[in-house]
């Protein structure tokens, strides 16, 4: 009861909101009279500004101050010039009359009368007429609706009344409330309120619509044709009642009519009359909806109806002749009805609702009934209603694909279907959801749902006949798929020379997948990916002329080619493909040979046929990718990774457009060279930090020539040109060195051979010297230049730069002879300690050579290395091969310290004699710092004579070495 309560105020509240509505404008355009009468009135106060400006100014200079302040509302009048006119005043008042109104002619009227507030009485928000007046007296109505019925209820409930005599008394009540709706309409003056008599002819019509069906379906009391006749009568008197009574009637008619079943209560209804009756309610009031202008009252019949429609089908057990009679309804509800419905505004959105909902619940109901034919001609009349009508109009042609879609999710539902009935299913569909749109195209009638229904229907059915066909019926499959691609097929051919790109596009994809599809079927499944690489290039090559016309076409043959791709590993035989990729494999696959190339044709074509940079890039990256992948079924990976670094050079040299082919081919080698590469920096990574790096820390031989080396290779062959991002080709040369290095590294590695920390320990500094001198003999090779490559000096100071960081933290820092186990050899001053001084010092010079904007810092790092390297030599005569094992004794330590005096001085000639201020500052800071050791440090132990001796001598030596650097500085060159 509350639920319909509920209902009933809606359709009032739905009603009341016209007058709301006025209401609202009535409110909104006193607003704005008002808001321009307060504009005249400041402009009428402007305007007699001037007139009190006359008056002297310096009379009553206060006077005008108070003037100027604002006085309160009640203690002033506002006085109006003549050319503000009055509301209520009209332009054809007499003058006299206009004078009257004023007070006396030609003076200004006072408009404080006008504005008081009796003034707003006639627009105020009258409570008592919304919800006095007109709620209660629905509400009366609809009460007395609702004890119409609840009488009846209650009467079968207290077993009172004979079920023949209760019935009578619901249609007495209801001619009754009918009769006294017409007494009301006949008696108007009387009554003084048109809705007493809307409200009675709605609770009487609600109650002979309870009366027949209670009459009909609950007690059998009148045969279904009487109970028909009843109700179709009871129907168009609740639309005749509306032309009378107006919309109300209407209103309390649709509640009541569709509320009337649920309030009854019936335990065993008759499906075939209820739906019958629903129909008759929804259509009569549709058709009443339209006749009288308001669409809104068809829109809430159909939603009505199909609610209706889903509580119906949550029965089970539907006999054949209820499946007729739902499988009726929802085509009327979900077709026929919308099809009539005339509203501008929600037209369009209420019929894709409804053909939708109605497609649904005839599919549920489809379902509910075992896929019968029945069932699924029922369906197929609510699509060939849907086409009809979207004929007839064809804005109701989206209608028509809703269904279509519903259709093939039901089919894919369809479990376990015989195959003569799936297939005769399948032809009813397609002939009638994309044979029809294929005949709107050829006559040029079409519109854009037609051209999309027509690639997506049979592709949609063509996909649902593969997954639901068992591989007995493969043949059966297949050849439905090629039936089915004829559609799309003809459909591209009429859309070929029009100017809608995209559907054009849609049907020939539509028409490749149908084509994938019979070759799954039709072919052994190997051959899949040659199948839709065959496929996608001939797309491609359809194509090939209107390519760059739009991007529909490019996105189709793209997407062919990427799903062939997928289709590789999709196969029984590509589990062994894979294997192949990783060279697990155990013998040559031919057919993976076959397979892949297969898969590369549509990127291949792409790549020859695409005028576009960028999807012809990818095109190239991945075909290069896939004929690599096709080599490594056949071919070992070395030979694979060498035919890759081939290929890269052979394009770099014939195909120089095909930069992201190189890339590609790039990006294959990389993958078969990370090992070895990621085994180098670790083991690099280690040596960073201080660890020996062995022999056994690097990749094998093998490993570095059959992968790293003809990586770089390729990545020496690549470049990258992109026109909307980079002005210039960037070519990957430099990126090549690295691993390029890492190849000389490790070939450099096996001439030492160093396993072990003993061998590190004898062999490790000799090893260092020898490469460090190598890179220093290929940045001269690179300075100077090498028969057709140009010298550069860049890649020259590169590697002496890498050299320099070598020695600086190997030799330097982590393994210095002078506090590591390092051998230096057992010869004095013919050593490595000499010859890695000399080393350092040459890239030092070097680079003193080709970088002269850091000469002054290069000249304090020489000073530095030949003090250090003389320091070694010396500690070498005391020490022995290892300069760490023997304590250093005092003749050594004072030795050192006449050694740093010596090459002060020699650093102070290079400086006087070459006009080099860093050289002599260098020997300056060294022969101070010495001077400062030998008096600061070796006798800080002396005493008495011998400290006195230190001090003069230390007196002596600075004063020694300022006048010999003075000497120097004069005669020297000026910087």
């Amino acid at each position: 009861m509350d639920w319909f309560l509920i209902l009933v105020l809606f359709g009032v509240a739905f009603y009341q909101r016209t007058h709301l509505r006025a209401l609202q404008q009535r409110l909104e355009g006193l607003e704005g009279s008002l808001d321009h009468l307060h504009t005249l009135l400041r402009e009428g106060a402007r305007a007699t500004a001037p007139e009190r400006e006359e008056a002297p100014a310096a009379a009553e200079p206060v006077e005008d101050e108070v003037r100027d302040t604002p006085e309160p509302a009640a203690a002033r009048s506002v006085s109006v010039p003549k050319s503000v006119k009055l509301v209520g005043a009209p332009e054809d008042m007499p003058a006299q009359a206009r004078d009257d109104a004023s007070g006396q002619p030609g003076e200004t009227p006072d408009v404080t009368e006008a504005v008081k507030p009796g003034f707003f009485e006639r627009f105020s928000f009258d409570f008592e007429e919304i919800f006095g007046r007109n709620l209660f007296i629905w509400m009366g109505g609809v009460t007395l609706a609702v004890a119409g019925v609840l009488l009846v209820r209650y009467s079968i409930e207290a077993g009172l009344l004979t079920s023949s005599v209760r019935v009578a008394l619901s249609f007495l009540f209801g001619i009754g409330l009918l009769g006294g709706a017409e007494a009301a309409y006949r008696n108007a003056d009387k009554v003084g309120d048109e809705r007493v008599c809307q409200a009675l002819a709605g609770a009487g019509l609600a109650t002979l619509y309870a009366g027949f069906y209670l009459a009909g379906t609950q007690y059998g009391l009148i045969g279904q044709t009487f109970a028909f006749l009843g109700l179709a009568a009871v129907t168009a008197l609740a639309i005749a009642l509306s032309y009378r009574f107006g919309l109300p009637s209407a209103v309390l008619g649709l509640v009541g009519g569709f509320a009337a079943p649920a309030l009854v209560g019936s335990e065993e209804a008759n499906l075939p009359l209820l739906a019958l009756y629903l129909a008759l309610v929804t259509g009569g009031l549709t058709q009443t909806g339209n006749r009288q202008r308001r669409p809104w009252l068809g829109m809430a019949a159909l939603i009505g109806g199909l609610g209706w429609g889903g509580l119906l089908l949550t029965g089970t057990g539907f006999s054949a002749t209820d499946v007729v009679a739902l499988g009726l309804f929802f085509v009327l509800l979900g077709a026929v009805l919308p099809s009539f419905l005339a509203s501008e505004k929600f037209e369009q959105p209420l019929r894709l609702a409804a053909a939708a909902i109605a497609s649904l619940q005839l599919a549920v109901l489809v379902d509910e009934g075992g896929y019968s034919p029945l069932a699924w001609g029922l369906y197929l009349l609510l699509g060939a209603s849907l086409a009809f009508f979207g004929w007839q109009k064809p804005p109701m042609r989206p209608a028509n694909a809703v269904a279509a879609a519903i259709s093939i999710l039901l089919l894919a539902f369809w479990s376990d279907p015989a195959t003569g009935s799936f297939i005769a299913i399948l032809i009813a569909l397609a002939v009638m959801f994309a044979g029809v749109p294929l005949f709107h195209v050829l006559k040029d009638k079409d519109q854009l749902v037609d051209r999309v229904m027509l690639a997506a229907v049979p592709a949609g059915l063509g996909l649902t006949t593969s997954l639901t066909l068992d591989t007995s019926s493969s043949l059966l499959a297949g050849m439905s798929c090629i039936a089915l691609a004829a559609l799309p097929v003809a459909g591209a051919k009429a859309l070929w020379s029009r100017a809608d790109s995209i559907s054009l596009a849609l049907n020939l994809a539509s028409a490749g997948l149908l084509a994938g599809l019979a070759a799954n079927s039709l072919l052994p499944e190997w051959t899949l990916p040659i199948a839709l690489g065959a496929i996608g290039a001939a797309i491609v090559w359809t194509l090939r002329n209107r390519l760059a016309e739009h991007p529909a076409f490019l996105a189709t043959a793209s997407a062919f080619a990427f799903a062939t791709i997928l289709s590789l590993p999709g196969t029984t035989a590509g589990m062994a493909e894979m294997d192949a990729l990783t060279g697990s494999a155990q013998s040559p696959y031919w057919l993976g040979l076959l397979r892949w190339l297969g898969a590369a044709l549509p990127l291949l074509a792409l790549g020859y046929f695409v005028k576009d940079k960028l999807p012809r890039s990818v095109a190239e990256f991945l075909a290069a990718l896939v004929v690599f992948g096709a080599a490594l079924q056949v071919l070992p990976p070395i030979a694979s990774v060498w035919l890759a670094a081939a290929m890269a050079i052979l394009l770099r040299w014939k195909q120089q457009q095909r930069e992201w082919a190189v890339l590609g081919l790039v990006l294959a080698t990389i993958a078969w060279a990370a090992e070895p590469l990621t085994i180098w920096l670790e083991g690099a990574g280690g040596a960073l930090f201080g660890d020996p790096f062995m022999l056994t820390d690097l990749p094998t031989i093998r490993q570095t020539l059959s992968f790293i080396l003809p990586f770089a290779i390729a990545l020496a062959m690549a470049r990258i040109t992109e026109g909307r991002i980079l002005e210039q080709p960037v070519p990957l040369f430099w990126a090549a060195l690295v691993p390029s290095f890492i190849t000389a590294h490790v070939l450099f590695k096996q001439v030492f051979a160093i396993e072990t920390l003993p061998a590190f320990e004898l062999t490790g500094l000799a090893e260092r010297i020898l490469f460090e001198l190598l890179l220093l003999g290929a940045a001269w090779l690179a300075a100077k230049g090498i028969a057709s490559l140009r010298a550069s000096p860049l890649v020259a100071s590169l590697l002496a730069v890498t050299a320099l960081a070598h020695f600086t933290l190997f030799t330097g820092f982590w393994h210095n002879p002078l506090f590591a186990m390092q051998a230096v050899g057992p010869v004095p001053i013919a050593n490595l300690a000499l010859a890695m001084t000399v080393v350092a010092a040459a890239i030092l010079l070097s680079l003193r050579l080709w970088v002269p904007r850091f000469r002054s810092a290069i000249d304090a790092a020489i000073m530095l290395v030949v003090s250090v390297g003389a320091i070694a030599l010396l500690r070498q005569v005391f020490a022995g091969s290892y300069l760490v094992e023997t304590p250093m004794t005092q003749t050594e330590d004072l030795l050192r310290s006449l050694l740093g005096i010596l090459l002060g001085i020699a650093f102070l000639m290079i400086g006087s004699r070459r006009g080099e201020r860093s050289w002599r500052i260098g020997s300056l800071v060294l022969m101070t710092g010495t001077v400062i050791k030998v008096f600061g440090f070796d006798a800080a132990g002396l005493e008495g004579l011998l400290q006195v001796a230190s001090f003069l001598a230390l007196g002596a030596s600075l004063i020694g070495i300022g006048w010999f650097y003075k000497r120097q500085l004069r005669a020297a060159p000026q910087d």
